[in-house]
């Protein structure tokens, strides 16, 4: 995609502290150098994705509502650029090294930075590529399996050297099924396999990725490496191959950009501080239309500007018509328990939002809010329409900000 003629940088684009800021107003950078440091503790650098004049530090509005800080380029279009060295010879402390030089994090949405999930001190042996893709339109990491497949392939290679897992498991969904065959025939056995996964929703949920992988269960509570394992997303993987072989840092990614109000749904390469409104300019989307999602129509939250800029995170922008969504009027619980019969982690979600309104977090913790996964499955099939979605994720917020 042509690179619109400023960038609006966020210096927090992934889970922990905002990076810190290396360069000043009026200086000059190119694509690939990086603008902003990683904080200490869990943090992630930040690289330009473009090369420009920096016009300084500037608070940007996010998807959040709040305006945060974001580092402003100015394109100048030359597309100068530097890299990093690429990796010869690469061991495991060399490639942990380059991920977290090279600022790469959970691209399928969590936003965590990979160098501190990979540093498991010896305890993975098994890595987990998480190529669910389960919630509709999104297709991002689809393409890449299909067109960058052997490099991927390497990726997936030098994560389990970075972690020091034994073999690999590629878990896709049964409706990709190009996909599968594709990289089971690149595979050919060995410490590498494809797990062709039931294709239901929230199948790409790290846990029940996990069982459906390797029939092993994490914990309550736990992470993943409880159960001695590692996960990662399509895209951190290509990622990590592109800045072990290349020396290409973090700066750019592929969002699908789809629904009913985009003339030309498809795939693209996207530069991290891009703002909305040229992507939905560049596709021809309609900006009027029903409502606009940023990320998955299940997970995704609805997009009140399009000022709002691009991040490493940002899978997907969907342009939806009334026909692919509805206005909900919540109206009173009726007790059928449908939620309790939907949810994945097998939570009592009216029950929890019954307990944030009333402010009793110790109940909410106790009816399991911190186990939540987001996945919007109790509120699809409410039929009284209630969010319980946004109340079992407050009562989570509410009860982790206390440390209840």
């Amino acid at each position: 995609m042509h690179c619109f003629w400023q960038v609006w940088l966020p210096l927090s684009q992934h889970i922990g502290k905002p990076a810190r800021p290396v360069v000043s107003a009026g200086e000059r950078v190119l694509r690939g150098q990086l603008v902003a440091q990683k904080a200490d503790g869990i943090s992630a650098n930040v690289f330009s994705p473009v090369a420009g004049i920096v016009k300084g530090v500037v608070g940007h509005i996010t998807a959040s509502g709040k305006k945060r800080d974001h580092i402003l380029i100015e394109n100048d279009f030359t597309d100068e650029s530097v890299t990093l060295e690429p990796l010869t010879v690469p061991t495991a402390e060399s490639i942990l090294a380059r991920i977290e030089e090279a600022g790469i994090v959970g691209m399928g949405g969590a936003g965590f930075p990979t160098h501190v999930k990979f540093n498991v001190d010896g305890k993975a042996d098994v890595f987990v590529v998480n190529a669910a893709e389960c919630e509709p339109y999104i297709t991002c990491d689809y393409r890449i399996l299909l067109e960058y497949a052997e490099e991927f392939l390497r990726g997936v290679r030098y994560c389990m050297l970075a972690c020091g897992a034994k073999r690999a498991v590629i878990g896709i969904e049964k409706n990709k099924p190009e996909a599968i065959s594709l990289l089971t025939s690149l595979c050919k056995g060995g410490d590498v396999s494809v797990c062709a996964l039931r294709t239901r929703y929230p199948q790409g949920a790290e846990k029940q990725l996990i069982y459906s992988c390797t029939r092993r269960v994490v914990p309550e509570g736990g992470l993943p490496i409880a159960a001695g394992v590692v996960v990662s997303n399509v895209h951190t993987v290509l990622s990590i191959a592109r800045a072990v072989e290349k020396g290409l840092p973090c700066y750019e990614r592929v969002m699908t950009v789809s629904g009913k109000c985009v003339k030309t749904p498809s795939n693209l390469w996207v530069k991290n501080g891009t703002p909305l409104r040229e992507i939905a300019a560049y596709y021809g989307a309609d900006e009027n239309c029903a409502r606009i999602v940023s990320g998955g129509p299940m997970m995704g939250e609805a997009v009140f500007s399009l000022k709002v800029c691009t991040g490493k995170t940002t899978s997907s922008l969907l342009f939806l018509d009334s026909t692919e969504c509805e206005d909900k009027i919540a109206s009173v619980c009726i007790g059928c328990g449908r939620c309790v019969q939907a949810c994945p982690m097998g939570l009592s979600p009216t029950f929890i939002e019954d307990a944030l309104f009333r402010k009793d977090y110790e109940e909410a913790k106790r009816y399991g809010a911190s186990s939540c996964i987001g996945c919007g499955c109790c509120s699809y099939v409410c039929p009284a329409k209630r969010f319980l979605t946004q109340s079992v994720r407050l009562a989570k917020k509410i009860i982790a900000e206390r440390k209840i």
